[in-house]
């Protein structure tokens, strides 16, 4: 199965009401992704989403209205980080200019085996190894 990495931007904007072409794209594709068991996430993935749709968000999230919705995020593939992936990521950080927590999210994303990482954050269309970086909103 073709699996797809979801940046915690690309959810983030499921929630974003004053982005409204962005929340829609965002939409889309979780639905999408999500209807074919295709959408793969991240322990990291879910403590950034946190964190931003409860601090900034111009509407934001309640705190147990976002904690519902990471109740609901954990039933998607989930990477769980680790002490390996983490130095990894140290690695890959200093060798090919990603900013620690981006390669973080890249090193989940190859452990799942997605073909795309969808990051408003990252280079559209750089290739790591098989995989993607795909910027939706673009």
């Amino acid at each position: 199965m073709r699996r797809v990495f979801f940046d915690a931007n690309a959810l983030v904007y499921l929630f974003d009401a004053a982005a409204p072409a962005k929340r829609a794209t965002a939409r889309r594709l979780f639905s999408e992704h999500s209807a074919t068991g295709a959408l793969t996430l991240s322990t990291q993935v879910l403590q950034e989403f946190y964190v931003s749709v409860t601090r900034k968000l111009s509407t934001p999230l309640s705190e147990p209205a976002a904690l519902e919705v990471v109740r609901d995020l954990r039933s998607f593939a989930l990477v769980l980080v680790d002490a390996d992936m983490i130095l990894g990521a140290a690695a890959r950080s200093s060798t090919e200019r990603f900013s620690f927590w981006d390669a973080l999210i890249v090193e989940a994303a190859l452990s799942s085996g997605a073909t795309q990482l969808l990051s408003e954050d990252m280079q559209n269309g750089r290739r790591v190894s098989d995989l993607t970086i795909v910027n939706p909103f673009a």
